[in-house]
């Protein structure tokens, strides 16, 4: 900021003035410095307030929708259970009615069958076991057996448990035995 008394003209009706003259001029010059200030400081202040506002009611309204998709998600998942507890109760009802063991067989297997699809459907697999390589993050070993043969040496000879797999996670690990 230039000061405005440092031309030569300026400076001789500087010398004319009183030292009380010349403490009000530069108090008036120190007051308009100091409202300036002031006010770019407001502005910034309300700037930032407004700003950090905005963030805040976007952090909730964020939260707020994604709540809304896991709700909207996990009953689009309970609606597709429903159907096949339904079969389910409609199987169970014609158990005692029926004296056809391969009608209730094949019912079951059916109903087994739309499980599986639906699993599939919202993308969960079954991990593949028996013959494959023994893998810590995919498997949990039981125990272990003497292998047979040198190939089957750190692969799985049996399963226990099936695991499972929601897209590239493992939800259920397979409980395995190994041969060493």
């Amino acid at each position: 900021m230039e000061d405005k008394y440092t031309d030569t003209e300026s400076s001789e009706e500087l010398k004319d003035l009183t030292n009380d003259q010349l403490e009000d001029v530069k108090q008036d010059d120190i007051s308009d410095n100091v409202t300036d200030w002031e006010t770019k400081y407001n502005e910034l202040n309300d700037s930032y307030l407004r700003l950090n506002a905005e963030f805040d009611n976007y952090r909730k309204r964020t939260l707020k929708e994604k709540a809304e998709l896991l709700k909207l998600g996990s009953e689009r998942v309970l609606l597709d259970v429903i159907s096949v507890v339904d079969d389910f109760e409609r199987a169970l009802d014609n158990i005692s009615k029926t004296e056809d063991i391969e009608a209730v067989k094949e019912g079951v297997e059916l109903i087994y069958s739309k499980f599986k699809n639906f699993l599939t459907k919202h993308g969960v697999t079954e991990i593949e076991t028996i013959g494959q390589p023994f893998d810590t993050d995919k498997h949990e070993a039981l125990t272990t057996v003497p292998a047979q043969s040198e190939d089957d040496k750190d692969k799985i000879v049996d399963s226990v448990q099936k695991g499972y797999m929601l897209d590239d996670k493992v939800i259920r690990y397979p409980k395995v035995i190994v041969a060493k």
